[in-house]
C-alpha cells in the first residue's frame, strides 16, 4: 500500500514548514536550478517558476510522456507555481524585476551574462531588494576564462574528474546514468541558499550572490583525487566496480545476479572471511589492516567471488546479513518500487497530477522530525498561476489582460 502522506498538512503538534514565508523566484530550466527550487519548495518555500510562454521548461517534454507531459516533470515541479512570462520582452523583464523585488531568493541557471542583458544584474537587483539571496548555477561559474562557454551537467562531470573514473579500466568512460552533475550543483546551491538566508536572518547580513559551477560541484565530491596527485603524482584511474585503495569492496557474481559487498572494516573483514569459509585469510596477520588487504586484493576478490558464485543473491544477502557484513543487491526501478523499506520510510509517494492520473514518485529527503517536507501541490500546467501571482504583485485585471494580448504572459 502506498504512503498516504502526500498532500497532507503537518500532523497535529508539528511545527509549520521550515521554510514557510520564504518566497523563491525560479528562473531557468531543466535540472540544476529547478532541482534546487524543488528542494526548497518541499520544505515550505513559495516557489514561483517563471517559464517561457507557449513552450515552458523543456523538461515538460523530456523522456517518457503521459497525458502530454513528462512524468519527470511531476516530480521536479511539485509545490511550484507556474508563471508564463516572456523575459525577452522589456515588459516581461519589468514584471520579473517586480516579482524579484518581493522575493527572498532568486534561482537562475542561465549562461553568465544573460540576466545582465535583461537589466537584472546582481547590482541592479540588490538595489531593488538589498536582502535578495541570488543563486546562479552555470557550467563554469560567473568568472574565469571559461565563463562564457556553454556547459551542461555531462561536461561538468568530465571536467570535475568524475567521468575519468567511471567504467572499466581501458574502456570508454561511462556516465553515472542520471544527471548527477546537475543534481550535485543543485544541492550545493541549496546549501548556499540556506546558509545565506541564515546569515541574513541571524547575523543581520544583506543579500548576496551564490556562484555555483557545475564542474566545481562535481570536483567537491572527488575525495582524495587531488591530494593523492599532489603528494604522490598518482593519477587515479577507472576501476570498474571496485573501490581503489579500499579492500575488499566490490561487486561479486551470484547464480542469478550480482551482490555488492563492503568488507573493508577490520572486524568486518574477519566476519566476512569466516562466513565464506576462509578463516585462514581472516586470521592472516598481513590482512589485519586495509593496507595489507589492498596488497592482496585480487586474491581476496577471487575468494569472495568463488563463494558467492555458488549461491543465489538472496542466499548471499542472508548469510552476510547474519554476519553483519554490509552487502546489497543492485536495485532496478522494479526492486525499489516493491521494496518494503522504501515504503516504510515514505520514499514512495502517490501523487495525483493535474491531468487526473496518479503516479508514484520519490519521497522527500532529508527527513526532519519537527518540520518534515510535504507535497502540497502537484506540478502545474504552463501558466496555471500567472494571473494569481501577478494579482498578488499588484497588477489589475486590465493590466493582466493587456499583457496577455501583447504575448508578454500566457
Amino acid at each position: 500500500m502506498e504512503s498516504s502522506q502526500s498532500f497532507s498538512a503537518p500532523p497535529h503538534g508539528i511545527s509549520p514548514a521550515a521554510l514557510a514565508g520564504v518566497r523563491v523566484v525560479e528562473m531557468g530550466q531543466l535540472i540544476a536550478g529547478p532541482f534546487c527550487g524543488k528542494t526548497l519548495g518541499e520544505f515550505g518555500a513559495d516557489v514561483i517558476k517563471i517559464e517561457a510562454p507557449e513552450t515552458g521548461d523543456p523538461l515538460r517534454n523530456w523522456r517518457l510522456i503521459k497525458e502530454g507531459t513528462s512524468v519527470w516533470w511531476q516530480v521536479q515541479s511539485r509545490n511550484k507555481r507556474s508563471v508564463a512570462l516572456d523575459l525577452r520582452q522589456k515588459e516581461g523583464q519589468a514584471i520579473a524585476r517586480q516579482l524579484i523585488a518581493e522575493a527572498d531568493v532568486l534561482v537562475e541557471n542561465f549562461r553568465p551574462g544573460t540576466l545582465e542583458g535583461w537589466g537584472m544584474s546582481p547590482q541592479e537587483l540588490h538595489q531593488l531588494n538589498p536582502g535578495l539571496v541570488m543563486l546562479r548555477i552555470s557550467g563554469y561559474g560567473q568568472t574565469g576564462p571559461y565563463r562564457d562557454l556553454p556547459g551542461f551537467g555531462a561536461i561538468g562531470e568530465a571536467m570535475g574528474g568524475l567521468r575519468h573514473l567511471t567504467g572499466e579500466p581501458g574502456r570508454v568512460p561511462v556516465r553515472v546514468g542520471v544527471s548527477i552533475g546537475d543534481t550535485l550543483a543543485a544541492l550545493h546551491g541549496t546549501i548556499g541558499v540556506l546558509t545565506a538566508l541564515y546569515h541574513r536572518k541571524v547575523n543581520g547580513g544583506q543579500g548576496q550572490v551564490i556562484d555555483v559551477a557545475l564542474h566545481e560541484a562535481v570536483f567537491n565530491v572527488m575525495e582524495s583525487l587531488i591530494p593523492e596527485y599532489s603528494a604522490f603524482g598518482v593519477v587515479r584511474e577507472a576501476a570498474g566496480s571496485a573501490l581503489p585503495g579500499i579492500a575488499p569492496s566490490n561487486a561479486y557474481p551470484c547464480q542469478d545476479g550480482w551482490v555488492l559487498v563492503a568488507g573493508n572494516g577490520d572486524s568486518i573483514f574477519k566476519r566476512l572471511m569466516d562466513t565464506i569459509g576462509r578463516p585462514d585469510l581472516g586470521a592472516a596477520p598481513d590482512l589485519a589492516d586495509n593496507a595489507g588487504r589492498v596488497a592482496r586484493v585480487q586474491e581476496l576478490d577471487a575468494a569472495i567471488g568463488a563463494w558467492s558464485a555458488q549461491r543465489t543473491v538472496q542466499q548471499v544477502l542472508d548469510a552476510l546479513g547474519n554476519a553483519r557484513v554490509p552487502a546489497g543487491k543492485v536495485y532496478t526501478a522494479k526492486d525499489i518500487a516493491e521494496d518494503p523499506h522504501y515504503r516504510a520510510r515514505d520514499m514512495l509517494l502517490s501523487q495525483t497530477t493535474r491531468d487526473g492520473f496518479t503516479v508514484q514518485v520519490p519521497g522527500i529527503v532529508p527527513k526532519l522530525s519537527a518540520t518534515p517536507g510535504t507535497i502540497r501541490s502537484s506540478a502545474p500546467h504552463l501558466g496555471d498561476d500567472t494571473d494569481a501571482v501577478l494579482a498578488e504583485a499588484g497588477l489589475s485585471d486590465e493590466q493582466i489582460a493587456l499583457l496577455r494580448s501583447k504575448g508578454v504572459i500566457q
